[in-house]
């Protein structure tokens, strides 16, 4: 092996031998690793061994996004943290943690929850993104953004003793969008607050998440893109499922995807004050003022069937029109089953407009 650069000190030196040993990471592929510059967003299961794995084999500047604290349910699996980090907010425990593994390693603390109106400006900071998050909008989210800043995105999800793991955006390939094409309604989507995982498991997906992130900051061996990695733990059996670009789902950024996809309904807190049953609809549309009823379906779904005097605009152009939507009186919200009219009324209410209630059930129950 050659001498090493001078720009490499003698710690580093000894720290990444191994690294130094293998012919295809050597001098030149350690350097690129300490230039690099690598978004993990989450703290949480996955986040924790991705984090370790890339700070110890020497990514210069890593940048760790999470706006929730330790939680004595997380111990498990988060294995960064202990009891005594409990309360603390997740990028510090974390942060510490790291810096005990690599002190070498600049770390980036964003203890903030991603969103559309910080997104952007984040994702631009960095060369790859590794999602660790847990919840679809923030996926759909983190994959738009990357395709309007041709990022390439590492995906990873967990799901009770299940795992999976893909790259996207990554030179010309297929986008997440391309593999789930819409996000799952809220009845489909696992409750964030009441499904249990092995512990295990995010140590095994997460490994492999940074496993990927390596090899496209390194340019080795063959990406995981176009190729869905699954895992079963209870049998131990793994496949891969290919997946071709979509054309038009692969054009899907942050500029033209339905603001709809980032609201996560799902794991919303519940509340009864914005939701009317079709009994208490009828009182109110019998009463002397009724209210405006707003139709959040597509035009063929309301050309088929409407309710009498129900306005048309689609969820996908909500948030553009929102305006349009009055902030006195009461507005019910309306769709075919109300998963859709729950989303509309999150993102409505999100924008100062309290006024507003969805149909429990939409038209099939009314």
């Amino acid at each position: 092996m050659s001498s090493l650069s001078p720009s490499f000190s003698p710690t580093e030196r000894q720290r990444y031998r191994r690294h130094l040993q293998l012919a295809e990471i050597g001098e030149a592929g350690q350097q690129r690793l300490r230039q690099a510059r690598v978004l993990v967003v989450g703290a949480g299961g996955l986040g924790c061994p991705i984090l370790q794995y890339l700070a110890a084999a020497g990514v210069g500047t890593l940048g760790l996004a999470d706006a929730d604290q330790v939680e004595l349910t997380n111990l498990p699996r988060q294995i960064l943290y202990g009891p005594a980090e409990v309360g603390q907010p997740k990028v510090e425990a974390a942060a510490r943690a790291l810096r005990r593994l690599n002190d070498l390693i600049i770390y980036e603390l964003h203890p903030i929850r991603v969103s559309p109106e910080n997104v952007r400006e984040l994702v631009a900071g960095y060369d790859v993104v590794v999602d660790g998050s847990d919840n679809f909008p923030t996926r759909y989210l983190l994959n738009d953004a990357c395709v309007s800043l041709d990022k390439p995105l590492v995906s990873g999800a967990i799901y009770k003793f299940e795992g999976q793991v893909s790259v996207f955006n990554y030179q010309g390939g297929p986008t997440y969008r391309c593999l789930f094409p819409e996000p799952p309604s809220a009845a489909e989507a696992p409750d964030c607050n009441t499904t249990g995982v092995l512990n295990v498991l995010p140590g095994l997906i997460g490994t492999v998440q940074a496993t990927e992130a390596l090899k496209v900051l390194l340019g080795l061996g063959d990406v995981l893109s176009g190729r869905l990695w699954l895992l079963d733990t209870l049998s131990f059996q793994s496949r891969t499922l290919r997946f071709k670009r979509d054309p038009a789902q692969s054009q899907i950024n942050l500029d033209t995807a339905s603001p709809a996809d980032y609201i996560d309904a799902s794991c919303a807190p519940a509340t009864t004050a914005n939701v009317l049953t079709a009994s208490e609809l009828r009182q109110l549309l019998a009463s002397p003022e009724p209210p405006m009823l707003l139709d959040v379906r597509g035009p063929l779904e309301h050309a088929r069937r409407h309710l009498p005097g129900a306005v048309l605009l689609p969820l996908p152009q909500l948030a553009a029109r929102a305006a349009e939507v009055p902030r006195q009186g009461v507005v019910v919200v309306y769709c075919q089953s109300g998963v859709r009219s729950a989303q509309a009324v999150a993102l409505l209410r999100g924008l100062g407009h309290d006024n507003v209630h969805t149909l429990s059930g939409g038209l099939e129950e009314f």
